[in-house]
């Protein structure tokens, strides 16, 4: 019988995990695992847990047939300014556009307000003598003299790669390709970033913003790229290599090292992907995907089974939960709230006096200081071993053997001394604080998509997801959560449902008084063949869909709206179908139209994707006696305090359609599901456990 296996691959801040499928006309058997990152080389972990995955599932390398992979190498490179030595090649008089910004300020009211450093600093953000005017027509010719010289300052200065940003550009690309083959000329091995390639839109800020973070983490992931595919081409595993994308696709490893920045969000994105999945096999159409980790949570809602997508992003922001705070970044992304509490995230006392936990994270080296791997700080990890949620010698599926005593000694000389507590006491309180710190991220994610939590369940997963989910369920008012298979996993897991796509995004700006017809259909069709382009190498001849959208607002207003066009060729008849259809949409946000107000268009995105497989609706589970209990476990409860036993389930030995009442703990190898007072937790036909509150 011939099978089809495909392999997933998600590297974060604390754990690699991985997933491999195989798919047969029987069904699907799946196999997972959990290694520790390597930070130093991420690519030998991943490598070391390819080969552990494929030894569990009795599989060669070579019998793979598929790679996905996503990792939050992009992302943390940004975060942490451990990028390439990034240089701007601009404009005459619009260097300073970094720091400037759109002159907002995410808090008003604060006088010592603090702004995100630009990834390129004064000195390297070099002006040229060139301007085109907003129709992308030439009112100063390129000095191509001045880009040579401007060359020569960059090898001086240590320059390892460069971005390209000139006004209106993505109108008219042409002064940009210029300059990039005059440098190539002189510098051929340059890593270089145009932005009429990487974010081809009107607002400069934007625009340049994105640009230079492509540039600032391309040397680092095209090097990282280029050596795991050469590891993995030496353990034998010839198959195509995917990438994921914030965005919800996937792309070849040559298109993500040319646009690494479309990676930042690739792991949490596989994880809503995961939800989403999850959500359609269920009937659920409102979720709230809970994803945890060892260096951080996301949260991300999901309505009518598709997560919310957005086109703008930002990364390392200095206010928490505060828009505007961060470095811009105009990619397709999945909208979620990702905040600094996972397993590894350490507490301590701030200046207060009180418990903080996060953002800063252990990772995986040292780790918590119950990995017993040279950590002294408290970790999330060792409160939750000090609160007896963790058996010692099972954790990781016996991976890793935890050190309660160590988890002990660094809450009690970080926490629980300068409070006068318990090492137990103040580990509840660490646990506390990091449940409310991620429910009101849920909280304000909800705000910001103008929505609340009423008919929601959740659908808990990563490593730290299940153990959390109740209380943090509880804390936002949710009575339903569901623990998939392979929740450990899941992020991993979602990367094998993702389907192969691309989106391009273009400027053209249009009135409907005066729409330019052919202009419009002659630039969708360009865009229809690049995204072709690059969605053809991974779709193995698989059917596609084409999705068109326009970014409109009334004449005058500074936010736009999106409008889905008919993904062919428009006709004179849509433009008044089209403008009746902006009209309807921003009634739904605003409650009425604006009569008499011309619409202008910014923008149009495009994007192709494979079709993905509907997921079969979930078979109904006969009732089941409850299993037996292997073992228990001392638990402190972190509503009232007190120390109970509670019942351990293994997983594995749970049968569908059997219920068991909480207080207890379902385990498995990579997490373990806990099921508060109050709660009960079903098996479905599944194999899904479903937890729901009285």
């Amino acid at each position: 019988m011939s099978a089809d296996i495909r392999l997933a691959a998600d590297i974060g801040g604390t754990f690699t995990d991985l997933a491999v499928e195989r798919v047969t006309e029987a069904g699907t058997e799946r196999w997972t695992a959990k290694v520790l990152t390597t930070p130093s080389a991420p690519e030998k972990g991943l490598l070391e847990g390819v080969a552990l995955v494929l030894e569990k599932a009795g599989l060669a390398a070579s019998d793979v047939s598929l790679l996905v992979h996503g990792t939050t190498l992009a992302t943390n490179a940004v975060i942490e300014r451990k990028g390439a030595r990034t240089a701007l090649l601009t404009t005459e008089g619009f260097r300073d556009v970094l720091a400037l910004g759109n002159e907002s300020r995410y808090d008003q009211y604060d006088l010592n307000i603090a702004l995100p450093e630009p990834l390129v600093p004064r000195r390297l953000r070099l002006p040229v003598p060139e301007r085109l005017d907003h129709r992308g027509q030439v009112l100063l010719p390129l000095d191509e003299d001045a880009v040579r010289a401007q060359v020569a300052a960059m090898r001086e200065q240590g320059v390892e790669a460069l971005a390209i940003g000139f006004l209106h550009s993505f109108v008219n690309p042409e002064h940009e390709r210029r300059a990039a083959a005059v440098v190539r000329d002189l510098w051929p091995e340059l890593s270089i970033s145009l932005s009429s390639e990487v974010s081809p839109e009107m607002r400069e800020w934007e625009r340049f913003s994105t640009t230079v973070a492509n540039a600032y983490v391309q040397p680092l992931m095209a090097r990282y790229l280029a050596r795991l595919q050469v590891g993995l081409r030496e353990m034998g595993l010839d198959a195509p290599l995917f990438m994921m994308l914030s965005g919800g696709g996937l792309t070849t490893f040559e298109t993500a090292s040319r646009f690494p920045i479309r990676l930042v969000e690739s792991g949490p994105a596989g994880g809503a992907i995961f939800s989403a999945h999850v959500a359609r096999q269920r009937g659920l159409p409102k979720v709230l995907s809970f994803d945890m980790g060892g260096t951080t949570a996301k949260v991300c809602l999901i309505e009518d089974y598709a997560p919310h997508a957005s086109r703008s992003f930002e990364v390392a922001r200095v206010g928490r939960f505060k828009k505007g705070s961060g470095l811009p970044l105009r990619i397709p992304v999945l909208e979620m709230v990702e905040i600094g509490a996972g397993g590894g995230s350490l507490a301590g006392i701030d200046s207060l006096g009180l418990i903080q936990v996060g953002p800063e994270s252990a990772g995986a080296d040292p780790g918590p200081a119950c990995y017993g791997r040279g950590g002294e700080r408290p970790a999330v990890t060792d409160s939750n071993l000090m609160l007896g949620r963790y058996d010692p010698a099972t954790f990781a599926g016996g991976n890793l053997t935890l050190h309660p005593q160590k988890s002990a000694a660094a809450l009690e000389a970080h926490v629980a001394g300068p409070l006068n507590l318990s090492p137990e006491m103040a580990a509840l309180g660490v646990i506390e604080m990091v449940d409310e710190n991620m429910a009101n991220a849920a909280r304000v994610h909800a705000i910001e998509a103008g929505t609340s939590f009423d008919g929601c369940a959740m659908i808990a997963f990563g490593g730290g997801g299940p153990v959390h989910g109740y209380r943090v369920a509880e804390k936002i008012g949710i009575r339903r959560m569901l623990v998939p298979s392979g929740a450990g996993v899941g992020s991993a897991i979602g990367f094998l449902r993702a389907p192969v796509g691309y989106e391009v995004v273009r400027s053209l700006y249009q009135r409907f008084a005066t729409f330019n017809l052919g202009a419009v259909n002659a630039l969708l069709e360009e865009m229809s063949r690049e995204a072709s382009a690059m969605v053809a190498p991974g779709a193995f001849g698989r059917p596609t869909e084409e999705k068109r959208i326009a970014y409109m607002r009334y004449v005058g207003q500074g936010h736009e709206i999106a409008v889905e066009l008919p993904a062919r060729a428009l006709a004179e008849a849509d433009i008044a179908a089209i403008r009746a259809a902006y009209d309807s949409e921003y009634a739904r946000f605003y409650d009425r139209a604006v009569p008499g107000s011309d619409v202008e268009i910014l923008s149009f995105a495009l994007t192709v994707a494979t079709l993905t497989d509907k997921p079969a609706p979930a078979a109904r589970a006969e009732a089941a006696p409850a299993p037996a209990p292997v073992r228990t476990q001392r638990v402190r409860d972190t509503v009232t305090g007190e120390v109970a036993d509670w019942q351990v389930y293994d997983r594995a030995g749970f049968p569908p359609g059997a219920v068991v009442q909480g207080p207890c703990i379902v385990a498995e190898a990579e997490t373990s599901t806990l099921v508060g007072p109050g709660w009960s937790c079903a098996m479905d036909g599944l194999g899904y456990l479903e937890l729901i509150r009285a």
